[in-house]
């Protein structure tokens, strides 16, 4: 199972065990749904950043990528123009 679909597992039992522990206390209605809204605010900021650290980590890996791919390609480009230089430099 993937890592990411343990965590939206986990998220979603959080959420899930927050709203019927709310659900079920003794408070009034507008007490209640007042802290409902403030536990899906909580849960949706702290979703957020949990995605934004996660495209961040993603765009640094395609990054890394691109750049082992670059060097690559520069490596592979440069030994044709040697391999040339030294074709060229044994027939004269």
């Amino acid at each position: 199972m993937s890592s990411g679909k343990v965590f939206l597992g986990v998220l979603a039992g959080l959420a899930a065990g927050a709203l019927t522990g709310i659900l079920f206390a003794p408070a009034k209605g507008s007490r209640t749904r007042k802290r409902i809204l403030r536990k899906g605010e909580n849960y949706t900021e702290s979703l957020k950043e949990k995605f934004d650290d996660f495209v961040d980590d993603i765009n640094e890996k395609v990054e890394k990528v691109k750049d082992g791919v670059s060097d690559f390609a520069e490596k592979k480009m440069a030994k044709p123009e040697k391999a040339e230089k030294n074709k060229k430099a044994a027939t004269v």
